[in-house]
């Protein structure tokens, strides 16, 4: 049986809170709601699609410490506050998930702080090792 595997992105939100921004768990990888915030700076860029392409930057990052990537998504979960701000990143989204395809959800709902604009959550599967 695998063991349970927590990745942190090395933001204090996740100590601060009690959370990890993955858990591997035998073929998955749950990827927690990620925001546009650059983890090593502690910032976060005013604009939507910035916001969303620094936080593929950031599952990205996290999926490659669990063993895949972002063509491994199966699953995606898009929250925006504000309806206007979806279609801008609509292209952002097919650029990072277009190969992977994956079953998703949008939700308009308030996030954490004004300044966060967009979160997605991911669910990846890791890719099947080849035997031999």
């Amino acid at each position: 049986m695998a063991e349970r595997r927590h990745i942190s992105s090395g933001s204090r939100f996740e100590a601060e809170i009690g959370y990890s921004r993955a858990v591997v768990d035998g073929d998955h990888v749950w990827v927690s709601g990620t925001t546009g915030y650059d983890y090593a700076r502690m910032t976060i860029e005013e604009d939507v699609v910035a916001q969303a392409e620094q936080a593929f930057r950031n599952i990205a990052a996290a999926l490659a410490e669990a063993g895949c990537t972002l063509d491994d998504v199966v699953r995606a979960l898009f929250i925006v506050p504000r309806r206007e701000d979806w279609p801008p990143c609509w292209p952002v989204v097919r650029r990072h998930l277009g190969r992977a395809r994956p079953a998703s959800t949008l939700i308009h709902a308030g996030l954490q702080t004004d300044a966060m604009r967009i979160e997605i959550e991911v669910t990846a599967r890791l890719p099947k090792k080849e035997t031999r």
